[in-house]
């Protein structure tokens, strides 16, 4: 079936929104033109090495763009880097990345593509190997393909800059990476490569690398890198700053409640489809104090969770948000754990016992702050015993969102 596209104009709009740069916009705007006279989709790939098995909310910023990609016609392309994640990407690496293994790269590709299609539309997504290629690559063809960058040109990379200025040792297999990656782009004879604003440095090697292979240099588009929850750095699971999609619609929900103010306007920009114009509607509301900042944030957080898991989902959590956090209520189906009959216990004790308390002496300190409660009711006393010896039910609350329905059988 034909595609039909609409207006370029209408198209380029919808496109901008969030990216960081263009190389070059009016190159995309007469591509567009000649996709709209032709009716031929362009062609649109993200490439990602499986490095690791789960997506963060980070992630998923250059996925969205593809699939606005997708959505206005476009043949969007979801290449996974299951050879050149052996080798691994330099970027913003101060030194050299271990190997992965196939078996390891294999595996992560598996559980990465089942998160990916919770934002692509699969039944429209051409999912592709770049081991298809670089796996038949002979020794003649490789020698081929460096002959067509020159290595001053790669020393210009930043990472490798300050790790000769560093004295940090570089191997060679590193300086293959942008190369490789760019026979990627031949191979696919791609008009557009989408990436983070980070991976500047590739994206340009491989629109240069496939006008050395007679082919229309594609156009670049990068897209701003998430900040974390922290506000200050990148997401990133090891800075334990990241929202994973694949969390529960509550803990998506309360990690997004967290943020600052300020920073819930780049992830509605970037994280939800909302248009400029809505986003600048919110801000208006805000600023003028129509609306409370938390109640902005909490439409964010509930349009994220209900795009990973449905707009039920995202409903529930928003209510359960408000009883907890706001009304001071216990959410709706707290955790229920079975305890059998016994001695009496210190309540310190049992805090410790059921991981809502580290120590103690963290307990003590909780409970004389006003931060314990018992079915409602808060707990001044630090040295009260819970009487274990008959069957009873109670709701356990330690500090603003830790709640357990406690079953002694």
């Amino acid at each position: 079936m034909t595609p039909t596209f609409k207006p370029v104009g209408e198209q380029l709009a919808y496109l901008k929104k969030g990216v960081a740069e263009i190389i070059r916009e009016e190159e995309l705007r007469a591509r567009l033109e000649k996709s709209f006279k032709t009716s031929v989709p362009l062609r649109v790939y993200l490439g990602v090495d499986p490095t690791a098995p789960d997506i963060h909310l980070g992630h998923t910023v250059v996925l969205r763009k593809l699939r606005h990609f997708q959505e206005m016609g476009h043949t969007a392309i979801f290449l996974i880097g299951d050879f050149s994640a052996m080798i691994g990407d330099p970027t913003g690496r101060s030194e050299t990345r271990p190997p992965l293994s196939r078996e390891e790269v294999d595996a992560n590709a598996k559980t990465y593509l089942e998160q990916v299609f919770k934002i692509l539309d699969k039944e429209k997504t051409e999912v592709r190997y770049n081991s298809e290629w670089l796996d038949k690559l002979s020794s003649y063809d490789i020698v081929r393909l460096c002959g067509h960058y020159r290595l001053a040109r790669m020393l210009e990379r930043e990472d490798f800059r300050s790790r000769l200025d560093n004295e940090q040792p570089i191997s060679v297999h590193e300086l293959l990476y942008p190369l490789l990656t760019a026979y990627d782009a031949v191979m696919l004879k791609s008009d557009v490569e989408l990436g983070a604003t980070e991976q500047k440095f590739n994206l340009l090697v491989h629109r240069e690398i496939q006008r050395e292979y007679g082919l229309e240099g594609e156009i670049c588009v990068t897209m701003p890198i998430l900040v974390g929850l922290d506000g200050s750095r990148k997401m990133s699971k090891s800075l334990d700053n990241y929202v994973g999609i694949t969390e529960t619609p509550a803990d998506i929900f309360g990690k997004l409640m967290s943020i600052p103010d300020e920073l819930m306007w780049a992830y509605y920009e970037l994280v939800t489809d909302r248009t400029p114009q809505e986003i600048d509607a919110l801000k208006t509301e805000v600023s003028s104090g129509k609306l409370h900042p938390m109640d902005a944030k909490m439409r964010l957080a509930s349009e994220v969770v209900s795009g990973f898991h449905g707009g039920d989902a995202g409903k529930k959590a928003a209510d359960n948000f408000q009883r907890v956090f706001r009304d001071r209520e216990a959410p709706a189906e707290a955790p229920v754990k079975k305890i059998p009959r016994g001695p009496a216990k210190k309540l310190t004790t049992l805090l410790v016992e059921l991981s809502l308390a580290p120590s103690k002496s963290e307990a003590e300190r909780l409970i004389k702050q006003g931060g314990v409660e018992i079915n409602e009711t808060r707990v001044d006393d630090f040295r009260k015993d819970i009487d274990f010896s008959a069957p009873s039910e109670f709701l356990l609350r330690a500090g603003k969102k830790k709640f357990l329905r406690i079953v002694i059988e």
